[in-house]
């Protein structure tokens, strides 16, 4: 394990975060905020003291090549290490009660999972706002992969690290050179951000809650500058373009790529696409039957409600219109069921990801048929791509594993005598990138409650989860770090 050039490489990456944690005051600039501006300055000059002091520590390698394993370590490390940094202004607010509070809420800002401790985020400051929206924006394409557009030195090895770090089961390369793929990915990202805003602005919505709406949507992170989220605005318009910006940031973007060199066929080809919208069309469906036959209301505000609530659950967005944990049981089942699934491969949505899930049902096809005919050869293929054994079993594996570890850490939970609602909800919301659940984690409601251990061990969840369990599991087997 090449140690050093780790530790290199995580001093330029914290130079980065560095840089933009001086942004919000910018903020506090406009807003003539001078507190929160002296706290922004504290902050980014923790993000680049340590980063001299690794710099320091790992120059003599800077010139290494990195492999696989280092990858692991340096992404996982990398998380970690931003989040834990990212703390910092959050702590300094004064706003949380403990150092481990303002760690849960920068964890869950840059796994873009969205889970929050604060119960009236309309008394904190503007610059603190902007940071805390601004942590999921920045996680949302990758914090890896935004080092590697800007660092030419990360870009041997690069794809090892865009692997370990970008979710679903491959990563296409747009372009000849690696690190022409990840800048034409944030080039995407940064094209639809810049859209949102404008038709946000436009429909009435105020220019920073645009901005910081936008960080949230793009990044299917769903924090919000509002206590009642979206629905403080009231405004169909308004839901019905962040409900159009959840679905673009939960397909993945290679297809967006495609579109915008003009490709449009290769959208419809994509297996993966045509289920994503299948299940959100099924999701819709069910959810709109049962909110006009269980609480009787009208077909125009059902469908409203359940489109806007089913692209945020399945794309693990968050963000939300109602108070869904009122609703009835069969749409709270389908909404706790769709959190497991999370957005396409390769977009920014967390969970098990459509096409795992595709790959899955493929699979068991497969087994029945050949229960069938036995001696029948029988390939799965996902647009018309015939999908190696290899990877059929590293998704059997993959699916094993999240069960596993979900039914372990909800029984971490429930040491605690947290209900078993609240603690299968918060767990699957956390390892999903989800934010918020059902029972006393519901979305009008916050992850205060829970003591320092769970709040740490949920932290744990959501970079596991944003990292896709592997990169961070490698790290506990020893041959991991053997040479």
């Amino acid at each position: 394990m090449k140690f050093r050039a780790v530790i290199y490489y995580l001093s330029r990456l914290l130079f980065i975060i560095g840089g933009c944690a001086l942004l919000p005051i910018v903020v506090g600039w406009i807003y003539q905020e001078a507190e929160p501006m002296r706290r922004f300055l504290i902050s980014a000059s923790v993000f680049f003291l340590t980063g001299l002091i690794f710099y320091v520590l790992g120059s003599k390698a800077k010139d290494e090549i990195i492999g696989l394993r280092e990858g692991f370590l340096l992404v996982t490390l990398g998380w970690f290490i931003t989040s834990l940094l990212g703390a910092i202004p959050f702590y300094l607010s004064e706003s949380f009660r403990s150092f481990t509070d303002a760690f849960f809420e920068s964890t869950s800002g840059f796994t873009t999972t969205g889970a929050s401790v604060i119960a009236d985020v309309e008394s904190l400051s503007k610059s603190l706002l902007f940071w805390r929206d601004f942590t999921q924006w920045i996680g949302g394409m990758g914090i890896i992969v935004l080092a590697i557009a800007i660092l030419p030195q990360l870009s041997i090895g690069g794809m090892q690290l865009m692997k370990s770090e970008m979710p679903g089961l491959s990563i296409e390369q747009l372009k000849p050179r690696i690190k022409q793929t990840a800048l034409s990915l944030w080039k995407i990202y940064v094209l639809f951000s810049i859209l949102q805003v404008g038709l946000l602005y436009l429909f009435g919505m105020p220019l920073f809650d645009s901005i910081c709406h936008m960080f949230g949507t793009m990044a299917t992170g769903g924090y919000s500058v509002r206590n009642a989220s979206i629905a403080a605005y009231d405004s169909t318009a308004i839901q019905m373009i962040i409900t159009f910006f959840m679905f673009i940031a939960g397909t993945n973007f290679v297809l967006h790529y495609a579109v915008l060199k003009g490709n449009f066929l290769k959208v419809i080809q994509d297996t993966e696409w045509r289920f994503y919208v299948g299940l959100l069309a099924l999701g819709f469906l069910v959810i709109t039957v049962d909110l006009q036959l269980q609480a009787n209301l009208p077909f125009l505000e059902a469908a409203r409600l359940s489109i806007f609530q089913t692209l945020s659950i399945t794309t693990t967005t968050g963000f939300a219109t109602a108070d869904f944990d009122a609703w009835p049981h069969l749409s709270r089942g389908m909404l706790f069921l769709l959190m497991f699934v999370g957005g396409c491969a390769g977009s920014t949505g967390g969970g098990l990801k459509q096409v795992r899930l595709l790959l899955l049902f493929k699979r068991a096809k497969q087994s029945i048929l050949q229960h069938i005919v036995p001696k029948a050869v029988i390939s799965v293929k996902v647009s018309k791509r015939v999908i190696p054994e290899s990877i059929l079993l590293g998704i059997s594996s993959f699916f094993l594993l999240y069960i596993v570890i979900f039914s372990l850490c909800t029984l971490f939970l429930l040491v605690f005598n947290i209900d078993f609602v609240t603690a299968t909800s918060a767990v699957v919301a956390s390892l999903s990138n989800v934010g918020p659940g059902f029972g006393a984690v519901g979305p009008t409601l916050t992850y205060a409650f829970f003591p320092p251990a769970v709040k740490l061990f949920l932290c744990f969840c959501m970079i596991i989860g944003r990292l896709e369990l592997f990169t961070v599991l490698v790290l506990f087997f020893p041959q991991a770090w053997r040479r």
